[in-house]
C-alpha cells in the first residue's frame, strides 16, 4: 500500500472515530439537555389558600430548574377536597404527586396506603424545630406521614377590658368561667357570657375535645382504642355545655352556630368569651372592639389541664408519585423557617415551626404571637385513628342530641360510645 492511501485511509478511519465520538457525546449530552423536561410536581389545594401559596410557588419555580411545582385548585370546602383526594387514589394512577391534608385526614390515608413513610427523611433534630404536636399529629403508627406546614389550636378569646372593670381575672376553671359571665350578665356588661361552636359538624367535636381533656376525661385512647365517652368526666363535659345553656350563659342559637356565628357575635361587643381558633384575632382587630380583648389557653376542671384542638395542615408524599425526592424537596422549601415566615407575615396564620413564634419580624406585625404559643403548645389531638370520619360522625349525633334536650348526657355519651366501639371492633 502507498504511503498516500495509507494516509487517506488513515484520515477517514480518524474522521469516522470523531464523527462516532460526536455522536455519543451529542446523545449522552447534547441531547438530554435539548429534551429533558422539568419534573413536575402537583398536588390539589383549596382554591382560596392556592392563591396565598402561589408566591412560594414562583419562588420554588425559579429557583429550581429541574422542578416545576403546581398547585392544583380545589373548592373552598375541605370535604370537598378530601373527598377529590380519595377518589383519585382509589381509581389509581392519581396525578398528586404530594397531598396537601387536613391533620384529621393523616391516619385515614396513612392507613390506606396512600401514603409514603417519610420518617427517614425527618432526622430528630429537624423536627424538634416543629410543635410536637404537629409532628404527633403527623404519625400514624409510629410512623411519619405527613410534615406540618401551619398549625391551628383552639382557644380562649375574653374581653379583658370588660373582667378588669368587673374586678376580675381571667378564669382558669369551667365553674369560673360560669361565674364570671354571669356577674357581667347581672352588671349588664354583656348579653352572653360564652359562646361556642355548638352546630353538628366536625367544629362540634374539635371544640368537644378541649371540654373532653379539661374534664380529665377522652374520646378514644389510639394505642387501645378504648372508648372514654360514657366516663363520668366525659358526661361532666356534657354537662358543663349544657349548663351553659341552660342558664343563659351561651345564648339558645349556640347548638347552630360554627366558627363564623360565634365569632361575630364576640365582634359586635356584648359576649365576654368565646372559644374559636387563631383566625378570630387579626379579623377582630378591625372591629369596635380592637385593643379591648386576648387570649388564653381553654379553661379547665380543677386539677386538670387546659386542652386546644389541635388543627393545622401539612404535606405528605403520594405512595403513587413516581418523584418522591422531588417532592420532598418541595416540601423541604415550604416548611422551611423563610417559606413559613414568607407565608404568616401575608396571611396571619399560625406557623408549626417553633422559633417563628418569637420571630421579630412576625411579633412586630402580629404581637399576640408570644401568646399564642403557650396555647398551642396545651394541643389536645383528635383520634388519630383510620376510622376518625365515622367515630367523628357519631360524637356529634349523639353530642348535639344531649346539648339540645333530645337526649340525657348520661344516654347520649353511652349510647356514643357504645357505636363507637362497634365502629372500632368492625
Amino acid at each position: 500500500m502507498s504511503i498516500s492511501r495509507f494516509l487517506s485511509k488513515y484520515k477517514t478511519i480518524t474522521l469516522g472515530i470523531a464523527l462516532l465520538a460526536l455522536l455519543v457525546v451529542f446523545q449522552l449530552f447534547v441531547l438530554p439537555a435539548w429534551t429533558n423536561q422539568p419534573v413536575t410536581i402537583k398536588t390539589l389545594i383549596r382554591a382560596d389558600e392556592a392563591s396565598q401559596l402561589q408566591p412560594l410557588v414562583t419562588k420554588f419555580n425559579q429557583q429550581h430548574s429541574d422542578i416545576r411545582f403546581e398547585i392544583v385548585e380545589a373548592p373552598s370546602d375541605s370535604n370537598q377536597v378530601e373527598d377529590l383526594y380519595t377518589s383519585s387514589f382509589l381509581l389509581g394512577n392519581s396525578p398528586y404527586d404530594l397531598v396537601y391534608m387536613d391533620i384529621v385526614w393523616t391516619p385515614k390515608f396513612a392507613a390506606a396506603g396512600w401514603l409514603k413513610d417519610v420518617s427517614d427523611r425527618l432526622g430528630d433534630q429537624e423536627a424538634q424545630q416543629y410543635l410536637q404536636g404537629d409532628i404527633a399529629g403527623g404519625m400514624y403508627e409510629n410512623k411519619l406521614y405527613r410534615i406540618p406546614f401551619r398549625s391551628d389550636a383552639g382557644m380562649l378569646y375574653y374581653r379583658q377590658d370588660l373582667l378588669a372593670k368587673a374586678g376580675h381575672e381571667p378564669p382558669e376553671t369551667f365553674n369560673e368561667l360560669l361565674a364570671i359571665s354571669q356577674d357581667l350578665q347581672k352588671q349588664g356588661l354583656v348579653d352572653w357570657g360564652y359562646v361556642w361552636q355548638g352546630k353538628q359538624y366536625e367544629g362540634l367535636a374539635a371544640m368537644f375535645v378541649e371540654v373532653l381533656q379539661g374534664s380529665g376525661a377522652f374520646w378514644v385512647n389510639p394505642d387501645t382504642l378504648e372508648v372514654g365517652l360514657d366516663r363520668p368526666e366525659a358526661i361532666e363535659a356534657v354537662e358543663f355545655l349544657r349548663t351553659a345553656i341552660a342558664k343563659k350563659i351561651s345564648p339558645p342559637g349556640v347548638t347552630t352556630y360554627a366558627e363564623e356565628e360565634a365569632r361575630l357575635l364576640f365582634q359586635n361587643g356584648k359576649v365576654a368569651f368565646l372559644r374559636n381558633w387563631p383566625y378570630v384575632y387579626s379579623l377582630a382587630l378591625e372591629s369596635d372592639i380592637a385593643g379591648k380583648y386576648s387570649i388564653k389557653p381553654m379553661v379547665h376542671a380543677v386539677g386538670q389541664d387546659s386542652g386546644a384542638t389541635l388543627g393545622g395542615w401539612g404535606l405528605g408524599i403520594a405512595e403513587s408519585s413516581k418523584h418522591p425526592d422531588a417532592a420532598w424537596e418541595v416540601i423541604e422549601f415550604l416548611s422551611s423557617e423563610e417559606s413559613q415566615r414568607e407565608f404568616i407575615l401575608a396571611t396571619g396564620f399560625v406557623p408549626s415551626r417553633t422559633s417563628l413564634f418569637n420571630d421579630r419580624a412576625i411579633v412586630a406585625k402580629y404581637d399576640y404571637y408570644p401568646k399564642l404559643l403557650d396555647v398551642v403548645r396545651s394541643s389536645a389531638l383528635r383520634p388519630p385513628i383510620s376510622q376518625y370520619a365515622q367515630a367523628s360522625d357519631i360524637l356529634q349525633r349523639y353530642l348535639s342530641a344531649a346539648i339540645t334536650n333530645k337526649m340525657t348526657p348520661e344516654k347520649a355519651m353511652q349510647s356514643a360510645a357504645n357505636e363507637t366501639r362497634s365502629l372500632l371492633n368492625r
